[in-house]
C-alpha cells in the first residue's frame, strides 16, 4: 500500500470505548470515528479532554518502549552522565552526539507525540468554536476549549524548543496530507502565547478543576511564563509569576507532613513521598500533578509501565549483601549517574535538597541472608558500611567499577517500592509536572533579564531559606547562577534539555560542567562529538521523505 504521512497516530487508542475507531489506522482511508462533528455533548467532550492527559503520558512519561528515552532529556546536558552499559537504545546519541543523525528514534518519537497532543487537541477546539454542543453551557464549551489549547500550546512549546521553526497546523486532520512546511519561529509563538492567553482567561480555579490532576488556570499561567522567557519577553513572564505567587493558592512546603511525616525525613523530601504527592495529600506547592494509580490496586490506573525509578534509581541491588528496600528507592538500573559537579560542588553543607532523604550517598549492608563476599572472602557483615577496610587496613569498596552505577549517589525523588513486586518493573507513582519551587526560579529568571538583581536574589532566597542553604545577594545573581539553582531544586522532575536549548546554554554548559563520564571502553567525555548545531534536535527524516509535495526542511548540521 502507498505510504501518506501522518503527523499523529490514530486518536482511536487514546479515548473510551464508545468513541473507539472501526477500522485500523493501517487503512488507506482515515476513518476516525471521533471526527469533528461527532462532539457534541458533555461526555463527548470529556472523553476527548481525559484522552489529552491519557496521549502525554503515553508519550512521555508512562512509556515502557525504550527504558533509556527518558534520558534523552537529561544526558548530553551538564548534569548526567551514561554509565557503561546501562544507556544505549534512544538515549545513545545524546551521550554520543556523533551518532545524533536525521533518523534519531528519540527526536522523531518526541515529533511524533507532540502532534498526536496537537491534533487531538485540534479536534476538541474545532468543535468549541463550531456552536453545535448541546445541552452545555458557553461557559462549559469554553473551558473544554481552554484545556485543548493549554495542551495544544504545550505541545507546540516542546516542539518550538527542541526544534525551531514547525508546521503550525491549527485545524484537525483528517486525511493523508503531504505539502507541510515549517512556520517562522515568531508565528508558532505567536500562536502559543494566544492559546495560553486564551487558557488563563477561561480555566477554571484549581480548587474548581473538573477533577483532581485536571487543567486549571496557574498550570496555564506557568507555562505561559515560560513561554514570555523563551521570547524575551520578561516583564510578562513575571507577571504571569506574580499572579500565580499571590493566588492564595499556593505555599513552599515547609513543614514535615503526610504518610511518613512522623518518621525520620524533611519537607522537602515529603512532596516525593508517594502519598504525598498531590494537593490533597497536603503539597501546597503541587500546580500540576499527572495522577497514576498502582494497577495493582486500580484496573488501569497508569497508561504504562513508566521507568523513571530504573532511569534515576541505583543499582546497589548488584552489589553482595544488598536488597531493594522502600528506604533506598526500590530497584532502579542507574540508566543515567548524577555527574561529579552535581555530586561534589552543587551544593551546600547544610541544604536540605541534598539531604539523605532526597539524595542517597551512603549504602550499608542490608540482606541478613547474604552469606559470602568473594572479595574479601569473608561473611558479609549487615548494617556495616558498604565501604570497609581490608586486613592490610587499605580502605576499598565492594568492585572497582562500583561508582559506575552501583555505589554511586543518586536522587530519591523517583523511588518508589511495592513488596509485592520488588522486581519492580513499573514505577507506579504520580508526577508532579509544576510546582510553586520552580515558579520562584522562573520569576528569578524574570527580574535577572530586567536587571532586578535584587529581586531575583529575593526570589531565590524564598527557596534557600526553606532548604536552610546560605542566602544569596543581588552580587550573586548570574543566568548561570539561577541554572545552577534551578538544579538543586528540581534535578529529576524538569525537563533538563528544554531548559538549557530555551535559554541558549545547552552547548556551553555540557562541554564545561559534564566532564568526563564512566562509559564503555574507558573514562570518554559524555558529550563526545557536541556541536553548536546539536543546540536543535533533527526534524525526523521519515517526515522529510513522506512529505512529496512539499519541502519540509532539514534543521543545519544533520
Amino acid at each position: 500500500m502507498k505510504k501518506k504521512i501522518y503527523f499523529l497516530v490514530s486518536i482511536c487508542t487514546l479515548l473510551f470505548a464508545n468513541y473507539a475507531c472501526q477500522d485500523s489506522f493501517l487503512d488507506e482511508e482515515v476513518l476516525d470515528a471521533l471526527a469533528p462533528e461527532t462532539l457534541n455533548d458533555k461526555l463527548g467532550y470529556d472523553a476527548a479532554a481525559v484522552g489529552l492527559y491519557n496521549s502525554l503520558a503515553t508519550d512521555f512519561y508512562a512509556t515502557d518502549q525504550d527504558q533509556t528515552f527518558l534520558g534523552m532529556f537529561q544526558l548530553g546536558t551538564d548534569i548526567v552522565w551514561a554509565p557503561a552499559g546501562r544507556s544505549n537504545g534512544l538515549a545513545r546519541p545524546y551521550f554520543d552526539y556523533s551518532q545524533l543523525i536525521s533518523t534519531d528514534w528519540g527526536a522523531s518519537k518526541v515529533w511524533n507525540g507532540a502532534y498526536k497532543i496537537i491534533n487531538n487537541a485540534n479536534i476538541i477546539i474545532a468543535n468549541a468554536t463550531s456552536g453545535n454542543a448541546v445541552g452545555m453551557t458557553q461557559e462549559e464549551v469554553e473551558a473544554f476549549n481552554a484545556e485543548a489549547r493549554f495542551f495544544r500550546a504545550y505541545a507546540y512549546n516542546m516542539l518550538a524548543t527542541l526544534y525551531g521553526d514547525v508546521p503550525l497546523i491549527l485545524e484537525p486532520i483528517d486525511d493523508a496530507k503531504t505539502d507541510f512546511v515549517r512556520t517562522p519561529l515568531s508565528d508558532v509563538n505567536i500562536a502559543i502565547e494566544a492559546d495560553l492567553v486564551m487558557a488563563v482567561a477561561n480555566l477554571p480555579e484549581v480548587d474548581q478543576a473538573i477533577s483532581a490532576g485536571r487543567a486549571n488556570k496557574e498550570m496555564a499561567r506557568q507555562l505561559l511564563a515560560e513561554v514570555y522567557l523563551r521570547n524575551g519577553k520578561p516583564a510578562l513572564a513575571e507577571k504571569q509569576c506574580d499572579d500565580i505567587i499571590n493566588s492564595g493558592k499556593y505555599a513552599l512546603v515547609q513543614q514535615r507532613y503526610g504518610v511518613r511525616s512522623s518518621e525520620s525525613g524533611d519537607a522537602f523530601s515529603d512532596m516525593f513521598i508517594e502519598g504525598n504527592q498531590r494537593r490533597s495529600q497536603g503539597n501546597t506547592e503541587a500546580i500540576w500533578v499527572l495522577e497514576q494509580e498502582n494497577p495493582t490496586d486500580v484496573t488501569g490506573g497508569s497508561t504504562g509501565s513508566p521507568q523513571q525509578r530504573r532511569v534515576w534509581g541505583n543499582g546497589y541491588h548488584d552489589l553482595p549483601g544488598m536488597q531493594p528496600t522502600d528506604s533506598l528507592g526500590g530497584r532502579g538500573l542507574t540508566r543515567i549517574r548524577l555527574d561529579n559537579w552535581v555530586v561534589y560542588d552543587l551544593y551546600d553543607d547544610n541544604d536540605m535538597r541534598n539531604s539523605k532523604y532526597s539524595i542517597h550517598r551512603q549504602h550499608y549492608f542490608n540482606n541478613s541472608d547474604s552469606k559470602y563476599d568473594a572479595i574479601r572472602g569473608m561473611p558479609v557483615p549487615y548494617g556495616e558500611d558498604a565501604v570497609f577496610t581490608l586486613p592490610d587496613a587499605s580502605e576499598v569498596k565492594i568492585f572497582a567499577a562500583d561508582t559506575v552505577y552501583k555505589y554511586v549517589p543518586y536522587t530519591l525523588k523517583w523511588g518508589h517500592f511495592d513488596s509485592r513486586d520488588v522486581f519492580g518493573y513499573g514505577m507506579w507513582k504520580d508526577y508532579i509536572l509544576m510546582r510553586l519551587g520552580e515558579t520562584y526560579l522562573l520569576r528569578a529568571e524574570a527580574r535577572f533579564k530586567q536587571n532586578n538583581f535584587d529581586g531575583a536574589a529575593d526570589d531565590i532566597n524564598e527557596l534557600r531559606n526553606r532548604a536552610h542553604a546560605a542566602t544569596v545577594d543581588a552580587t550573586d545573581i548570574t543566568l548561570d547562577f539561577i541554572l545552577d539553582e534551578r538544579v538543586r531544586e528540581l534535578i529529576g522532575e524538569e525537563n533538563r534539555r528544554m531548559t538549557l536549548v530555551r535559554t541558549g546554554t545547552l552547548v556551553e554548559r555540557a562541554r564545561r560542567l559534564n566532564g568526563t563520564g564512566p562509559l564503555a571502553g574507558g573514562n570518554i567525555e559524555t558529550t563526545n562529538g557536541l556541536q553548536d548545531y546539536h543546540m536543535l534536535l533533527p526534524i525526523p527524516q521519515s517526515e522529510i521523505d513522506l512529505n512529496k509535495d512539499a519541502v519540509l526542511e532539514q534543521n543545519p548540521g544533520y
